[in-house]
């Protein structure tokens, strides 16, 4: 089965760009999606707290797994090797469509400890940007039920308004949700340019320890 994961993050890429990448990336590939899994949870929260969303992970078995970052797993080293360790143990494959690099059991592990240390510098240079501001992410909403059926309904056409009535919900509350949540976008999928020789950019971004 080939899934596509998506984790949005208000200090990271959101719904849109990273469809925008998956999108490209299959259509390059030649790969079709089965089944599509966004998941709203809080980039705060640790593996153990992420029943939902490890449960689908673990059961996967033999499968493709379609993310644009390493950072979209988790924004914990310590989960992130964790999450990726079971994902190869269960004979998947990951595509990182940002790198445009798969990694499975015989990867070579220069580019598997590349993209782990991908994400130690995102997490480095985020946290200099977020000095000053608040952090955590996107709240959960009332709305989130609604998510997947509000999905199909847009891409049935239906409008907000339309929607509104089905759910029996206020229409601009719900017209900030799916803006909030770029869900049009999700709906609606787009395409861009993929970087080429993925694996060797991934292992020249690996940066060693500066002495004082």
């Amino acid at each position: 089965m080939i899934v596509s994961y998506i984790r949005p993050d208000k200090y990271f890429n959101g719904v849109y760009d990273q469809l925008n990448m998956i999108n490209k990336y299959v259509e390059q590939k030649g790969l079709k999606v089965e089944k599509e899994f966004i998941d709203q949870t809080s980039q705060n929260k640790k593996v153990e707290e992420r029943n939902a969303v490890m449960s689908f992970l673990r059961s996967l078995k033999e499968s493709t797994l379609i993310i644009y970052d390493v950072w979209v797993l988790s924004s914990h080293i310590d989960d992130l090797v964790q999450m990726v360790s079971c994902q190869l143990k269960n004979g998947n494959e990951i595509h990182f469509v940002k790198q445009s690099v798969v990694i499975d059991r015989d990867s070579d592990a220069m580019v598997v400890l590349g993209l782990i240390d991908q994400l130690r510098q995102t997490l480095q240079d985020e946290a200099r940007k977020a000095i000053g501001r608040p952090k955590g992410s996107r709240s959960s909403s009332k709305f989130d039920k609604y998510h997947d059926k509000i999905i199909k309904y847009l891409r049935a056409k239906k409008s907000v308004s339309e929607m509104a009535r089905i759910f029996n919900v206020s229409r601009s509350s719900l017209k900030d949700y799916i803006e909030s949540r770029e869900l049009k976008e999700v709906a609606e999928g787009m395409g861009i340019a993929l970087p080429e020789d993925g694996e060797a950019k991934v292992i020249e971004t690996i940066q060693c320890p500066e002495t004082a």
